[in-house]
């Protein structure tokens, strides 16, 4: 059995998400998940819009998903690696990670791990940060009519 793993923050499920998990999955037998902590996602990108335990049970809810596990907290973050044993580590097209500098990295440490980097889903709404920025948009143009209303 050929297990893969993806990782990433999963804040607010969207078709990227699904792209990346099934694009993942495809490559072979297994997929496990690491989702990112709270921590971790504060560190790095925002405060998380869903707690840690809800991202954890929506992705392993998800049909490509055969596991899904929580990242760790700070150090090493290849210890996670080291733990799941994954053959193929899958990076999203927008994850800013080098390939063959994380090949390289894992290499140092002594985990043989191909690192594939999982192609972009053209769509609307392929991330949270678009999600966001739509329910940002659509509440000042309800908040205008709302206004003009009340004259």
């Amino acid at each position: 059995m050929v297990r893969v793993m993806a990782t990433g923050v999963f804040d607010i499920i969207h078709l990227g998400h699904l792209h990346y998990l099934e694009e993942s999955k495809r490559l072979r037998d297994e997929l496990v998940v690491v989702v990112a902590t709270d921590t971790t996602v504060r560190k790095r990108k925002h405060e998380p819009v869903t707690p840690e335990k809800m991202r954890l049970e929506l992705v392993a809810s998800l049909k490509p998903v055969d596991k899904a596990v929580l990242g760790r907290e700070g150090g090493d973050m290849f210890e996670i690696v080291r733990e799941l044993k994954p053959d193929i580590i899958t990076v999203g097209y927008d994850q800013p990670f080098d390939e063959r500098n994380l090949e390289h990295e894992l290499a140092k440490r002594g985990l043989k791990v191909d690192v594939v980097r999982m192609p972009h889903l053209d769509h609307d709404l392929d991330g949270t940060r678009k999600i966001i920025q739509k329910i940002i948009e659509f509440h000042e143009v309800n908040k205008k009519l709302s206004e003009v209303e009340k004259r």
